[in-house]
C-alpha cells in the first residue's frame, strides 16, 4: 500500500488577490450634454485630478471621443463607474 501525502501550501490574502488582479481600466466618453466645468467638477471631486489635469482630460475626450481616466481592478472601476454614472457622466469599464 503506497503511502500518499498531500502537502498543503498556503497562501497569503495579498498573495491570493495580486494573482486575481487584472488591471481594467475606466474610459470616459464624450456626450452632448455634460458641460466642460461639470466634467472637470467630477475628476476633480471622486478621481482627485487636479483642475489643469481635469481640463487636459476633459479636451481630450471632446477631441477624440474618450479617455481613459483611471486603472485598477475591476471591482474599484465599477465602483468608481457607478459613481461618476451618477453624476451624468458616459463612463465604462474595459
Amino acid at each position: 500500500m503506497a503511502d500518499t501525502q498531500t502537502k498543503e501550501e498556503t497562501f497569503t490574502l495579498d498573495e491570493i488577490l495580486s494573482s486575481l488582479k487584472v488591471m481594467h481600466r475606466l474610459i470616459l466618453w464624450n456626450d452632448e450634454v455634460n458641460t466642460f466645468e461639470h466634467v472637470i467638477y467630477c475628476l476633480m471631486k471622486y478621481l482627485d485630478y487636479s483642475e489643469n489635469q481635469s481640463e487636459k482630460i476633459a479636451w481630450r475626450v471632446h477631441n477624440e471621443g474618450k479617455c481613459e481616466v483611471l486603472e485598477g481592478s475591476f471591482t474599484e472601476m465599477e465602483v468608481y463607474r457607478k459613481i461618476l454614472q451618477q453624476e451624468g457622466l458616459t463612463v465604462t469599464v474595459d
